[in-house]
């Protein structure tokens, strides 16, 4: 199999796994404040990645790799955990699908930027196209607008692309779960803390969806599926398969159907289907 196929495949692989956060989070948050759910999957990702490199005998970050370490964890780490939670207690989990959706072509920006790639024109075409089809579905469907809530889900996506497009670029010297374990690490002198500041003062009454909810995206959005995402980014270019995205919302979707019994829709279905062709279309066009 060539470089750019695995890339492909391990980034599908990422998006699946992120796309189960969906649900796995709308379940913590039935037991857990969202700030703590927030500081406690990443300490307990922390927690596994630095127990992963001490097992394994991992290479500690030369000196020119800090900076890189620290921007994703000020982004995916941090930044867009922190501030989606923040968001979400001003504006609806619908509502953030017009921000997700832009998630795509922020990420291909800043491979642009930080990556050093050139796509071919028409490759932003189709990038651009997913996003209205992702946005325009989500502005149909009726949203309310919130400007703090907004802002905050256009600061989140920000971080989020730096920090998806830098950790791809550092994944091809330091490896894909090198790379998140050790931005896991940076981030754990701050999480930790907050992690047991907004801690309840009782468990009684958190319910085993809940828990659940807390173990997946601490073990799987927050560790495992970066592995295969980093990976996926560094193989098969990241502004090209970071395009995969489009489909994340819609995988949650369906997820959030199976697990949560929620209704998917026929315009749902149809939007899916544009935004694999825009994929596509993009995957033709990225060299």
């Amino acid at each position: 199999m060539d470089k750019v196929a695995s890339g492909w495949i391990n980034g599908f692989i990422g998006v699946l796994i992120f796309a189960g956060s969906l649900p796995a989070t709308r379940a913590a948050v039935l037991g857990f404040n969202p700030i703590f759910l927030t500081c406690a999957r990443a300490t307990i990702a922390a927690l596994l990645g630095l127990a992963l490199l001490i097992l394994l005998r991992q290479r500690h970050p030369v000196s020119r790799e800090l900076p890189s370490l620290a921007l994703v964890a000020f982004g995916v780490v941090v930044g867009f955990p922190l501030l989606t939670a923040l968001a979400l207690q001003h504006v609806s989990s619908a509502h953030s699908i017009v921000f997700l959706g832009l998630l795509p072509l922020c990420t291909a920006i800043f491979g642009v930027l930080r990556g050093g790639e050139r796509p071919q024109p028409a490759f932003w075409l189709f990038s651009i196209l997913g996003s209205v089809f992702v946005v325009g579905y989500a502005v149909l469907s009726g949203i309310e607008a919130s400007l703090l809530g907004d802002l905050l889900m256009l600061a989140a996506i920000v971080m989020c692309g730096l920090g998806y497009a830098e950790g791809a670029c550092l994944t091809r010297e330091l490896g894909g779960w090198q790379v998140i374990s050790w931005a896991l690490v940076l981030s754990l002198p701050l999480m930790l803390p907050m992690a047991l500041f907004t801690m309840p003062l009782s468990f009684e009454q958190v319910g085993a969806p809940a828990w659940f909810g807390l173990a997946y995206v601490s073990l799987f959005s927050m560790l495992i599926g970066f592995v295969f995402w980093y990976r996926g980014l560094a193989q098969g270019g990241i502004a090209t398969v970071g395009q995969l995205q489009l489909l994340q919302p819609f995988f949650g979707f369906g997820l959030a159907a199976l697990l949560l019994h929620e209704t998917v829709s026929w315009a749902m279905l149809a939007v899916t289907l544009g935004a694999m062709v825009c994929v596509a279309g993009a995957k033709k066009f990225a060299a």
